[in-house]
């Protein structure tokens, strides 16, 4: 009997048969069996100091390996902690399996200490859930939560285990293997219509969605693009899919895409949406969206196939061989290739933006070519999100980290853990607002004590920027809780966490302080000081069509950058 395992010790010996390397937690009372049964495993577990942070240093990790993240935490506060996280994750279609410990069984029901229903709460925001009844079950149960996690469209799952049952032994004759899943193919006929339509079109579009590279096609639509030469607009997770340099890399469309994209949109007449959703924030007032556009639709997801737009021709299955096997006969569309580029160019962003103090998307422009095709943005949500999205340079789709459909606040630095972890030899990293970095401020106390030697870029304008930004535009300067003039000293706050960090106030600083930055040899923060006053252009109004864009005009003589 003593020789047999306990279901805490089949947790751990589950994932590591599933080949897991890395696990995010936090322990407590109901998963103290699971974390007696870590130890000495060779299991490397990263200690967060926040249960959200578990949750998005393992979204990041699972974006940035192409695999899934693993995290862990207790029953009641520890498991809603990690709510947010898996929101967060199923609303970007990322792989993660959370397991939560859950009080003994016999306590289940009668609001015992820490008992939350946690499995009932996360109902709608996982793909898949389980309260482990039976520690036998166990290396079943996590397999197949690791095979839901990845099949079709990507996402969540949880595993709730009540204390009982890990602590119980078991029998246990076979080990768990990481099922495989081959995702089903498109039908051919419809790629045969789907090719048939882009040769009759004349403004063909690409529309990306970050399901390319979830879907591991990033080189197969590289090298669609290169056979067709038809131009491209992205979404926020679909940037640097095609590299953001790239000539027919129009930007990002929608809410703060570039003129450029949105115009392409608005004059198509095909739409070739390649795992796109067709949310709010790309689309603006949908009615209005491509009007004069036919739609192809491909995506792994039945349910998004007419769900906001009519798809004239839907592709539904394995986006890889689907654009394997479409070979369109494209000609005729060289005028609107050429219009596409003169709009791109006449609408390119300029950086010589008035006065002296610090120009953020000049700075975030400077800092993503001086770290190469090695970039990698664990950003933030709010205005230096935008900033990061129109002006950094992306070389592969796994640069680009950040709450895209949540719009999470506080994602940044624990994103940037788990970013740099799966990522060791890249330039990796996080990028936030005074708002977004105090929510998981707490993190750099796990960079210094793992000495994960992220980089940190905070821009501070003493202010909830993007708020404040609408208030400014569409409540009348009714400036309401936006005011962050009384944060603490960043730079003084880093260094009590064991960091190095410097600040930065003028323009002519910007350049040797990237230099600095990306040389330091453990984990750095750069404390930027910007203009509140400073918005994020292009803006589409809320309510307002694709078309209808707002731009910022600088009326005074121009100082070079």
């Amino acid at each position: 009997m003593s020789n047999q395992p306990t279901g805490a010790q089949l947790v751990i010996s589950t994932l590591k048969a599933l080949g897991v390397e890395t696990v995010f937690g936090y322990p407590g009372g109901a998963i103290m069996p699971i974390y007696d049964a870590l130890a000495g495993s060779g299991l490397k577990h990263i200690l967060v100091r926040h249960e959200q942070g578990a949750a998005f240093a393992a979204d990041a990790y699972a974006r940035s390996t192409g695999g899934v993240g693993v995290c862990m935490a207790t029953s009641g506060p520890g498991a809603t902690n990690l709510i947010t996280g898996i929101a967060n994750a199923y609303m970007d279609s990322v792989p993660l399996v959370c397991i939560t410990g859950q009080v003994a069984t016999h306590l289940m029901g009668t609001d015992g200490f820490q008992e939350v229903d946690i499995l009932g709460i996360c109902l709608p925001i996982v793909k898949h859930s389980w309260l482990v009844r039976d520690a036998a079950d166990i290396p079943a149960i996590i397999a197949e939560a690791f095979a839901i996690a990845v099949e079709g469209r990507p996402g969540p799952v949880l595993i709730d285990i009540p204390k009982d049952v890990a602590a119980s032994k078991v029998e246990v004759s076979s080990v768990a293997t990481f099922p495989t899943w081959t995702p089903p193919a498109a039908d051919p006929k419809s790629i045969e219509a789907a090719a048939k339509m882009i040769e009759a079109a004349k403004q063909p579009l690409l529309y990306i969605g970050g399901g390319v590279e979830m879907a591991n096609a990033t080189q197969e639509l590289r090298d669609f693009v290169a056979r067709t030469g038809i131009p491209v607009v992205s979404t926020l997770k679909g940037l640097g899919t095609l590299p953001t340099t790239h000539d027919l890399a129009l930007g990002m469309l929608g809410m703060h895409g570039t003129r450029a994209a949105n115009t392409a949109v608005q004059e198509t007449d095909l739409l070739i949406a390649l795992g796109a959703r067709f949310d709010d924030r790309a689309t603006g007032k949908l009615n209005a969206f491509a009007p004069n556009a036919k739609v192809i639709h491909f995506d792994i997801d039945p349910a998004e196939i007419n769900k906001l737009r009519h798809a004239d021709v839907a592709v539904v299955g394995d986006l890889k061989a689907a654009l394997k096997a479409l070979n369109p006969k494209v000609s005729g569309i060289q005028k609107w290739v050429e219009k596409c580029k003169a709009d791109k160019w006449e609408h390119r962003f300029k950086y010589n933006a008035p006065g002296k103090g610090v120009y953020a998307p000049g700075l975030l422009k400077s800092l993503s070519e001086k770290a190469g095709d090695k970039f990698v943005a664990a950003c933030d949500v709010g205005q230096h999100q935008m900033w990061v999205a129109q002006h950094c340079e992306f070389a592969h789709n796994r640069g680009h980290l950040t709450s895209g459909g949540s719009g999470a606040m506080g994602y940044g630095l624990p994103a940037g853990v788990g970013a740099k972890l799966a990522r060791p030899d890249h330039h990796v990293v996080t990028i936030s607002g005074d708002g977004s970095f105090m929510m998981n401020i707490q993190e750099m106390a796990t960079l210094n004590r793992y000495n994960i030697p992220l980089k940190i870029v905070l821009l501070d304008n003493s202010s909830l920027g993007l708020v404040r930004q609408w208030q400014e535009l569409f409540y009348q300067e009714n400036y309401s809780e936006i005011d962050l003039s009384d944060n603490p000293d960043f730079v003084e706050v880093a260094k009590a966490f064991g960091l190095s960090a410097f600040r930065i106030t003028h323009r002519h600083e910007v350049e040797g302080a990237l230099d600095k930055l990306l040389a330091a040899e453990g984990p750095t923060l750069l404390h930027v000081l910007i203009d509140p006053r400073e918005n994020v252009w292009p803006l589409v109004p809320p309510g307002a069509s694709n078309a209808e864009m707002m731009e910022e005009r600088w009326d005074e003589p121009l100082d070079s950058y």
